[in-house]
C-alpha cells in the first residue's frame, strides 16, 4: 500500500475543522499527544455503549466481555513490541510506568535482587524528559545511590567517549530516552545496553518519542524495561505502557496496592499475583485500553516502517527549509543519521513564546518552551526553543506552512 498523508488525514477528524477565523489546522505538535483517529474514537465509545462492566471480576457477560477486551489489547501491544502477553503493563502513563520502576525498585529488600544501596549507581543523560529524570534523581536521594549522566554534545549526540567510567561495577540502573523529544536524537542503544548488562545492570528504555515513530522491539533492542504513553501513539489519553522481562518481572515488588493484583489476603499479610496483574492494582482505565489497542492494530497496519520514513523525508525538507532562513538556528543535530521527526529551534532575539502565538494566529500549532527537559535547554545554551514535531498525518504543505510563517514572523518583529 502506498503510503499518502493525505488519505490518512481522513481517519483524523480533527482535521476537518476550521481554526483561528477559518484557517486550516497545521498541526506539528505530535510529540506532545497525536491526533486520534475514527478507530480509535469508535474503539473507545463502542466500549462504553456496548461492553462496559468492571473487567476481571464479575462472572456475568459484560464483565467476561469487558475482560476479553482488555487482553485482547494486550496481545496486540505485545506482539507490536515482540514481548510476550504476560510483560504488558497497563498505567495510566510513561510517567506513571517510570515511577512505579523508581518506586519498586526502591522498596526491594536487601536480599531482593534490585535492592538499592548507598553507594550504587544510577545513570541517566542530560537530554532525559523530566519524566526519566526525577524519579531516579528521587530514587537516589532515598536510598544514598549516586546519580550519574552521559553529556551531550553541542551537535546533540551523546558524549559516549568515557562510557566506561560512567557506567562502572557499580552501575545498577542506566534509564535512556530513545529518542529526545527536544532535539529529535535517536541514540545509539546496542553498545550503551552491551556495557550495562556487562556490568550487570538492568536497561530502561524511555520510548515514548520513538515506538509511536518507528519500528521498535524489545527482543532485538536486548533491553530489560520499555515505557510509552497511549496519546503519543494516536490512542486515547489516561493510558501508558510498562513492558519488562517476565523473569525481571518475578522479581519486582508491587508499586499500588489493592483490589486485583493479590493472590490472598489475611488481616496481616497478602501475597501478590504474578505480574502483570500485581503492578495493576484497582479496575483499570479499560475504554482507553481498548482504544490503545485500536491505535496500535491502525499504526501496525499502516506499517511502521512507512511512517518512519515518511518522518524522515519530511524532517529532512523541514530542516532544509529552515537553514535558509536567516537567523535560525537548529537546535540538535541538522543531518539525518539517527535522528526522528522533532525538529527545534530558535528565530534571532524573537522569544519562542511570541513567535509560538504568531504562529498559531496563522493556523500553526507548535510547541514552545522548555519541553519538560530544563538541564538540556541549559546544556544547549538556550532558554527555551520552538519545536515541530511530525507525524503521518503531516505533509510537505504543513512544513511549507510553518516556514511561510516563521519568514511571516521574521518580518513582523522586526
Amino acid at each position: 500500500m502506498t503510503f499518502d498523508p493525505l488519505t490518512i488525514r481522513k481517519d483524523f477528524p480533527i482535521f476537518g475543522r476550521s481554526i483561528r477565523d477559518g484557517k486550516r489546522l497545521v498541526y506539528l505538535d505530535s510529540g506532545a499527544t497525536s491526533q486520534k483517529p475514527s478507530v480509535v474514537i469508535d474503539a473507545e465509545s463502542d466500549f462504553y455503549r456496548n461492553h462496559n462492566a468492571a473487567a476481571h471480576r464479575g462472572a456475568h457477560q459484560l464483565a467476561e466481555e469487558a475482560t476479553e477486551a482488555i487482553e485482547s489489547a494486550r496481545g496486540i501491544i505485545a506482539d507490536f513490541l515482540g514481548g510476550a502477553t504476560d510483560e504488558i503493563i497497563f498505567t495510566k502513563s510513561s510517567t506513571e510506568a517510570l515511577n512505579l520502576l523508581a518506586y519498586s525498585i526502591g522498596s526491594a529488600a536487601k536480599e531482593n535482587p534490585f535492592h538499592l544501596k548507598a553507594g550504587d549507581e544510577i545513570v541517566v543523560s542530560e537530554m532525559e524528559h523530566h519524566a526519566n529524570l526525577i524519579p531516579w534523581q528521587q530514587l537516589a536521594k532515598r536510598t544514598g545511590a549516586v546519580l550519574k549522566w552521559f553529556e551531550v554534545e553541542p551537535n546533540g549526540r551523546l558524549d559516549l567517549s568515557n562510557m566506561k567510567s560512567v557506567i562502572t561495577d557499580r552501575t545498577k540502573i542506566v534509564a535512556l530516552t530513545h529518542q529526545s523529544n527536544v532535539l529529535g536524537t535517536i541514540n545509539p542503544l546496542a553498545e550503551i545496553v552491551k556495557r550495562a548488562h556487562e556490568v550487570g545492570a538492568i536497561f530502561i528504555l524511555d520510548a515514548c518519542q520513538s515506538v509511536p515513530h518507528m519500528p521498535v522491539n524489545v527482543t532485538d533492542l536486548d533491553i530489560d524495561f520499555l515505557v510509552f504513553s497511549g496519546h503519543k501513539a494516536v490512542g486515547p489519553t489516561g493510558v501508558g505502557v510498562l513492558w519488562g522481562r517476565a523473569s525481571l518481572l518475578a522479581d519486582l515488588p508491587p508499586f499500588l496496592f489493592g483490589g486485583s493484583m493479590i493472590e490472598s489476603v489475611t488481616m496481616t499479610d497478602a501475597t501478590w499475583a504474578p505480574a502483570p496483574r500485581k503492578f495493576e492494582a484497582g479496575v483499570p482505565n479499560m475504554a482507553q485500553i481498548v482504544g490503545l489497542g485500536a491505535a496500535v492494530s491502525y499504526l501496525t497496519n499502516i506499517g511502521m516502517q512507512k511512517i518512519h520514513n515518511h518522518e524522515i523525508e519530511i524532517t529532512q525538507y523541514a530542516i532544509s527549509k529552515l537553514q535558509e532562513v536567516e537567523e535560525v538556528r537548529i537546535i540538535g543535530p541538522t543531518d539525518m543519521n539517527l535522528r526522528g521527526g522533532a525538529v527545534s529551534f530558535t528565530l534571532g532575539e524573537i522569544h519562542p513564546h511570541d513567535l509560538g502565538q504568531y504562529l498559531d494566529n496563522s493556523g500553526i500549532a507548535v510547541r514552545t518552551g522548555h519541553h519538560c527537559a530544563w538541564p538540556l535547554t541549559r546544556k544547549m545554551g538556550v532558554p527555551s526553543t520552538t519545536r515541530a514535531s511530525f507525524y503521518l498525518y503531516n505533509t510537505i504543505e504543513d512544513i511549507d506552512a510553518l516556514i511561510t510563517g516563521v519568514r511571516d514572523a521574521q518580518k513582523y518583529f522586526a
